[in-house]
């Protein structure tokens, strides 16, 4: 599947794997650093920027039936056919690392 949107970059990886759950930005920006143990730190600029993004392209929607000011997402199917594409091309990268020592 080719898209402008791939590869995705490293940012856009955490975004859609904390979204796995329903999440609204700034616990998004939590979830980011702690996975990343603290080497990737979202500012809300970049977050809402990849946000729109993502949700332009079906990747992340929000979650209906939420009320209040915080917005609240969560990965869609297509966001997760997206990371399946991405992880195999990982792993395959991974895969010549292992074979070439």
């Amino acid at each position: 599947m080719k898209h402008p949107l791939l590869p995705l970059s490293e940012t856009m990886h955490y975004i859609l794997l904390a979204l796995k759950e329903p999440l609204h930005g700034y616990a998004i920006m939590q979830a980011v650093e702690q996975m990343s143990e603290g080497t990737v730190i979202l500012a809300a600029g970049t977050l809402y920027g990849a946000v729109e993004n993502l949700s332009k392209h079906g990747w992340i929607a929000p979650v209906p039936g939420e009320m209040g000011r915080r917005k609240v997402y969560r990965i869609t199917e297509d966001g997760e056919r997206i990371l399946a594409i991405e992880r195999g091309r990982i792993e395959h990268l991974l895969s010549l690392y292992e074979r070439r020592g």
